[in-house]
């Protein structure tokens, strides 16, 4: 598997898995998916920091699949390289050695992050 695919494949599975769960039409399932969504919006604390958030509890539970979500999610909200490594470093400084495997991990998902936006960035013709 390349790089790149892994996070496209990541994207599919999870939107493809999520509408087969909601399509089952639990109002319990569907509600925590909805509080989960609602969770990560501003408010007192902004959207980015609330990814951070995220991205430390998905470390520190060892979920690759949440790291990655999160990871995602704090790349699109704007969240420096500074910033995630210094969430990561939380992580692992409340979890200890035992999310270092996890944190290779996310350091790997950031490479290919910011690899698709300098991809993307290369593939818009110039103004």
């Amino acid at each position: 598997m390349t790089m790149a695919t892994r996070l496209d494949e990541f994207r599919a599975y999870r939107k493809r898995m999520n509408e087969r769960i909601l399509s089952a039409g639990h109002l319990g399932i569907k509600r925590f998916f909805n509080l989960d969504t609602k969770a990560y919006e501003d408010g007192a604390l902004p959207a980015k920091t609330k990814e951070l958030l995220g991205l430390v509890a998905s470390m520190v539970l060892r979920c690759n699949d949440c790291i990655d979500y999160h990871l995602i999610q704090c790349v699109e909200a704007g969240c420096t390289d500074e910033e995630l490594v210094e969430a990561l470093n939380v992580a692992l400084v409340v979890g200890g050695s035992i999310v270092i495997p996890h944190l290779r991990h996310a350091f790997e998902t950031i490479d290919l992050l910011r690899a698709e936006r300098a991809g993307s960035a290369a593939d818009r013709p110039a103004s």
